[in-house]
């Protein structure tokens, strides 16, 4: 008897505990945010994801009524960043945005990260890019056919600048080589605005890159288009062919950015991040700004955070495969 009394007891307890802490953490849901909160972005300023980061920052910023802060925390190919942001307060006030080399190619070329795909809760899928592949403006070839052509002639010359191994550039680079059956150095930065800088500085041959970063070095003429891993052409970039035109059709590369947020973040939270990022992203500011970038907004029924978590569950597993010889 005095066993069941306690059983009883303690269970009420515990119900009474978990009930308290729901109130509390309604409460604080309520609440949220009373202060600046802070968006990391795992590259150098200038980049496909930082341009990306502070055109929904400043949106979402507006829907919340406070300020949310860009840091930009570059290195590893944006393992930094994540690392920095797994670690953080699962309290709303630190998220981060990130990609499908930031958050799925990741965990194969580096399996000693010191976090998981579980380490974050998606919060919504913002943009959707292309990439692009852009040379030198001094480069001898004029078109694909051309440079595949004088890369086949000269294995291992060409140097092709991306934002760091496991970054969404490098990904571009990988199935663009791949895809083209050529032998090229691909080198590491830490953003893809140092890496699009030595290209204009033709210090490197070319550029792998999203067109949010890379569209308006091309119309400038600081850089020249080789081709984009797109089925249509880019409206900012009317003269650059598709994969498919260019004559190399097995090119692909369409890729996404998501916001996340460290694993525990309640959901009322969650909540209230993803229907601001939503809001960001219907606006006339947010969607000018990605016209100018050639860069789409997700579809209605893509903000959802399962749509970004199904899109993980997704990358991760096809770059584990395309990715296996690069693990470290």
């Amino acid at each position: 008897m005095i066993s069941f009394v306690l059983k009883r007891s303690l269970a009420a307890i515990a119900a009474l505990s978990l009930a308290s802490l729901s109130l509390a953490t309604g409460a604080f849901a309520q609440d949220f945010p009373k202060r600046p909160i802070t968006m990391i972005v795992p590259f150098a300023a200038g980049g496909t994801s930082d341009v990306i980061a502070r055109a929904v920052a400043e949106q979402m910023g507006i829907a919340l009524g406070q300020t949310i802060v860009i840091e930009n925390v570059a290195g590893a190919g944006g393992s930094t960043a994540l690392a920095r942001a797994s670690r953080a307060e699962p309290d709303g006030y630190t998220i981060a945005i990130g990609n499908a080399g930031t958050n799925a190619a990741t965990y194969t070329i580096y399996p000693k990260l010191p976090f998981t795909p579980e380490s974050f809760v998606p919060i919504a899928m913002v943009a959707k890019t292309f990439g692009i592949v852009a040379l030198r403006k001094d480069f001898p070839a004029k078109d694909l056919k051309e440079f595949i052509a004088y890369a086949k002639a000269n294995p291992g010359k060409i140097n092709l600048g991306h934002a760091g191994v496991g970054s969404s550039n490098y990904l571009i680079c990988k199935s663009f080589v791949t895809a083209a059956g050529i032998d090229a150095t691909l080198v590491g930065y830490r953003g893809a605005a140092p890496a699009l800088t030595d290209a204009v500085g033709s210090q490197i041959d070319g550029v792998c890159d999203a067109a949010a970063s890379v569209s308006q070095s091309i119309n400038e003429k600081l850089v020249k288009g080789l081709v984009v891993g797109s089925t249509v052409r880019l409206a900012t970039l009317p003269d650059l062919p598709t994969s498919a035109e260019a004559g190399l059709p097995e090119f692909e590369a369409q890729g996404w950015n998501g916001l996340f947020a460290p694993k525990g973040t309640p959901p009322a939270i969650i909540a209230k991040l993803n229907a601001a990022a939503r809001a960001a992203v219907e606006t006339d500011a947010v969607k000018k700004r990605f016209a100018d970038l050639s860069t789409v907004a997700p579809d209605a029924d893509e903000h959802a955070p399962e749509v970004l978590q199904k899109l993980v569950t997704r990358d991760v597993e096809k770059y584990r495969k395309m990715l296996a010889d690069d693990a470290k």
